[in-house]
């Protein structure tokens, strides 16, 4: 192994930015570390000093993200533990006997779960529209697939799985001219690729601030961009109205019951700002030069099938992969303990789209490529595949 390698052994090779960024960029931890040792107060639970420093960075934060997805009421985005808890919040607040749900087929279960349930329980109907095995969705089956008593459309704004990118535009334009709420999951491209609440037809945005907001984990949020009603999901403490047996209506009160997550706010609020400051389009840029590179150097590999799409502007960076005649969970292994390279493998939360890709079975090792993904990295990850091969052979 060449000197170059040798360090990135000693160092590890992170290549599972799907799942969560690392490194996080240093002024994250130092937001964090500020807060924890020269503030540590709530946010609207007092009057004095600290607290209304700590009212004004969630304040600030508030903005800072509605500058990102260009929301101009900060009052509408409503801070969670993260984007699961953001859909399930959504689904569960507006869904009634009897509603529709039309949704794609490459969702995680952070949706597909919740839905199930709620068919379930609120006899709901679910409508999962057909997808090709690239994981490309026509948004005109979108509209051939509602119906009168369609209340909502959900879609994940990328697979987390083959990276591929949804019509996003496309199915708000839809929804708008039917008047259904359309939600739509910013997990794998929120502070990855640019996403307008206005132009892109958004009512909900869901968003978690552990992978491309680049934040602390246990962040994430809503921005509400609907004027319909949305049961709260629980009750609780907000810091004001006490006397009141019910939550407020106003926002973001009434979703924010208890002790907000300040020091994971600390870290977002840093994010945030590094995201604006550096611009979501050249962060974009600099992941699909690395992304366009990693498919052609694995496509060069004999016996390396790769699944989804394989034109980078149709993509994020999370590729999915399988080797013949290799177990992928004892692939993932391998390149942990041989060469310090940590992947994903398995079916990654998204059952249906591993059923169309024929891997439900199997699973395939996807490694997710992130802001900080270097070409070297990822040729050090080529390097040890191709030992691993031979190591197979042999």
């Amino acid at each position: 192994m060449c000197e170059q390698f040798e360090t990135l052994f000693k160092k590890g090779v992170y290549l599972d930015h799907a799942a969560t960024s690392f490194p996080k960029p240093d002024c994250v931890v130092q937001s964090i570390n500020n807060y924890i040792v020269n503030n540590g107060a709530s946010s609207s639970r007092g009057g004095y000093g600290r607290a209304i420093k700590a009212d004004y960075m969630v304040y600030e934060t508030r903005k800072w993200i509605g500058e990102l997805f260009n929301h101009k009421k900060p009052s509408d985005i409503i801070f969670t533990s993260g984007v699961t808890e953001s859909l399930n919040g959504i689904m569960r607040g507006i869904l009634k006997d009897g509603d529709h749900v039309i949704t794609s087929s490459i969702e995680h279960n952070a949706v597909w779960r919740c839905l199930k349930t709620l068919e379930r329980d609120r006899n709901i109907s679910i409508t999962t529209v057909k997808t090709t095995k690239e994981g490309i969705t026509n948004h005109k089956d979108i509209e051939d697939n509602i119906q009168r008593n369609t209340k909502l459309i959900v879609f994940n704004h990328a697979s987390n799985v083959i990276g591929t990118i949804q019509p996003i535009r496309e199915i708000g334009k839809i929804a708008r001219k039917y008047s259904i709420l359309f939600l739509l999951d910013t997990a794998q491209t929120a502070g990855i690729l640019p996403i307008d609440m206005e132009a892109d037809n958004i009512d909900i945005l869901a968003f978690t601030g552990h992978k491309g907001l680049l934040g602390p984990s246990g962040t994430g949020g809503l921005i509400i961009n609907w004027d319909g009603d949305i049961e709260e999901w629980k009750s609780g403490g907000t810091g004001g109205n006490s006397a009141d047996p019910f939550m407020p209506e106003i926002l973001p009160n009434k979703f924010e019951a208890g002790t907000m997550n300040m020091v994971g706010i600390a870290g977002l609020h840093a994010s945030i700002r590094y995201l604006l400051d550096t611009g979501v389009d050249k962060i974009c840029a600099v992941e699909k030069e690395v992304i366009g590179y990693t498919l052609e150097q694995l496509g060069a590999i004999n016996g390396i099938q790769i699944f989804g799409t394989n034109n980078v502007d149709l993509m994020v960076g999370a590729i999915s992969f399988t080797i013949d005649g290799i177990d992928s969970g004892k692939a993932g292994s391998w390149l942990d303990k041989r060469y310090h390279i940590m992947v994903r493998t398995g079916i990654h939360c998204a059952p249906i789209l591993h059923k169309i890709m024929g891997t439900d079975k199997t699973g395939t090792i996807r490694i997710g490529i992130g802001y900080s993904t270097t070409k070297e990295e990822i040729d050090y990850f080529i390097y040890a595949l191709k030992e691993l091969l031979k190591e197979q052979l042999n």
